[in-house]
């Protein structure tokens, strides 16, 4: 079976395909919603998700969360004595997803779907890629984000001839992506997005002016202080109304803070944030050669469109309500699970051809003849333009620059910049040409990129016609197959905690940390119910167990709700 995996800034999950259609799959704790945030003891034993989650508040330098903005990059997460890429991280997050797949179904669970921002570029698509390995996933196909919410919009809901306009707004990334259904296809026109934007920076906004209220200096507090702090700002943002404060609420070394910010003040304090979706929404529609009016259907995906100031805004800037029938949180899950679906030609389903497009323009570094006859570098040459529909190949013939040239560096880059240095680099390929006069030798560079983000380049020397191909992959960022099964042999070493005993360790951890927030009476109280929970987990009785862990969380919820009203 082939399973969808929406791999989120925030949170992830995954799906599966019915008769009935696409379906949630329920993680170990029975929620829907996996917290992506990756913990490891002392003993090397990793915590995915929730109890992650409760050890990052008194563990911080043990535990990493947003790593997926750092996809495919040279950055490194420390957590304690081991050391971790984002990509490692996010496997195991995929690794505990395949996990709780394989329990739910009661079968093995071993290709998948996994999507991916649809403005990820080359190299944070093969990260990703790469991270369903190292979980020991084999991946089908990656796709956009954008694209698999169209689809379970498209197909789930049986709509047919529809111009889409996807604003997708999650934890850390926004995209929007404009797709058309017709004729059993479904293309995409164009995409945009920011890398850079999300429900985190919207979560910063009410942190900052916390801070700013009580002369709080960031810099100045611990880490723990500042994941507590931090914590307490996303509760405030997801508990907000449609007209209510956002009221952000903290215990900070010993004195109860707390801070309202009005729906008129959090829209002027987020402006900015809104100025900057304006501008892929722009871009968007520009390259689709469409006007808003020209769309069906505006459709939210994402958690952060949940916030009611995110809908009036989408609702104000395209002047009509937007379609959420579909749970924004699942909506990429659903449509993955679909695609998987169409991979293995399920009988009840509608096959429909599934098209995309290079989200960067793709080209190469040429030399252009300035104030005469002068040669300036660091030119960028277009070759496959973004939102160019693939599969795709395009080719252009480029010339020898200077007299008795005889070596040609093609070097592969993609982006935006019209100068090569501002473009990100994908590799070089080089090849040897004939003696010559300059221009006197012509090369036909050809680029392929399929729907898996993989770039072939081929050059052609017209002369002899000599070709050399290559698959182009980052050298920095790529892994051979050998150095992949030796990291796989190495990560296979931590221990993931055991799954039977996950909800239990989710409320042991959640009153540790409520130990360390509380003092005098109320961690008397605290001390007592986790020692008599703790008592009832040494004697191994399963239904006595069950008993006690819904006693000992309404205890930690009164302790809670206490420890502020105190």
């Amino acid at each position: 079976m082939i399973i969808g995996i929406d791999l989120g800034t925030t949170n992830s999950l995954a799906a599966y395909y019915t008769e009935e259609g696409p379906k949630i799959i329920p993680n170990r704790l029975g929620e829907r919603l996996t917290p992506s945030i990756v913990s490891i003891d002392e003993n090397d034993q990793v915590y995915v998700g929730r109890s992650a989650g409760e050890r990052m508040a008194v563990h911080p330098d043990q535990t990493a969360s947003l790593f997926k903005r750092s996809m495919g990059s040279r950055k490194e997460f420390t957590l304690g004595k081991r050391t971790f890429s984002a990509e490692e991280l996010s496997s195991f997050v995929l690794r505990q997803l395949k996990e709780d797949a394989e329990i739910y179904l009661g079968e093995p669970v071993t290709e998948a779907v996994i999507s991916v921002p649809a403005y990820f570029n080359d190299i944070k698509r093969k990260a990703t890629k790469r991270a369903g390995e190292l979980a020991g996933l084999k991946v089908e196909r990656i796709i956009s984000e954008p694209t698999a919410a169209a689809i379970a919009y498209g197909l789930f809901q049986k709509q047919e001839d529809t111009r889409f306009l996807v604003f997708d707004l999650g934890g850390g990334t926004f995209d929007v992506s404009i797709l058309e259904l017709y004729d059993d296809i479904m293309e995409v026109r164009a995409v945009a997005g920011d890398n850079y934007l999300g429900g985190e920076d919207f979560t910063n906004v009410i942190l900052d002016s916390f801070l700013e209220k009580h002369g709080i200096d960031k810099n100045e507090c611990s880490q723990k202080e500042r994941s507590y702090l931090r914590n307490q700002a996303e509760k405030a943002k997801c508990s907000a109304g449609a007209d209510s404060f956002f009221r952000m609420q903290a215990v900070f070394r010993g004195d109860r803070l707390e801070s309202l910010i009005s729906r008129k003040d959090f829209e002027k304090k987020t402006g900015q944030l809104f100025d900057r979706i304006k501008q892929p929404v722009r871009r968007s529609l520009s390259d689709a050669g469409v006007r808003i009016r020209d769309i069906d259907e505006i459709v939210l995906v994402g958690g952060t469109t949940k916030m009611p100031a995110v809908r009036r805004f989408v609702g104000k800037l395209f002047g009509r309500v937007p379609d959420t029938s579909v749970n924004p949180d699942e909506a990429v899950a659903l449509g993955a699970a679909i695609q998987g679906a169409m991979k293995e030609r399920k009988s009840s389903i509608r096959e429909v051809i599934l098209t995309d497009v290079c989200p960067f323009t793709l080209g190469t570094e040429v030399s252009v003849k300035i104030e005469g006859d002068r040669l300036e570098g660091n030119h960028f040459c277009p070759i496959l333009e973004r939102n160019t529909v693939i599969p795709a190949s395009r080719t252009e013939r480029f010339y020898t620059v200077s007299d008795h040239q005889t070596r040609v560096e093609i070097h592969i880059l993609q982006g935006e910049s019209r100068f090569a240095s501002n473009n990100v680099s994908l590799g070089v390929l080089s090849l040897t040409v004939p003696d010559g006069k300059a221009g006197e030798q012509e090369i036909d560079i050809t680029y392929t990129y399929d729907v898996n983000a993989l770039l072939e380049v081929e050059a052609k020397i017209r002369s002899t016609g000599e070709t050399v191909t290559k698959l182009i992959k980052n050298q920095e960022n790529d892994m051979t197959l050998e150095q992949m099964q030796k990291r796989m042999q190495e990560l296979s070493y931590l221990k993931i905690h055991p799954r039977e005993k996950e909800a239990n360790k989710v409320l042991l951890l959640r009153g540790e940390r409520l130990y360390e927030e509380t003092t005098g009476e109320l961690r008397e109280q605290l001390e007592a119910v986790t020692r008599q929970f703790e008592r009832i987990l040494d004697r191994q009785d399963p239904d006595r167990i069950e008993e006690a862990r819904k006693d000992y969380e309404e205890a930690l919820d009164w302790i809670e709700e206490e420890l502020w009203l105190e």
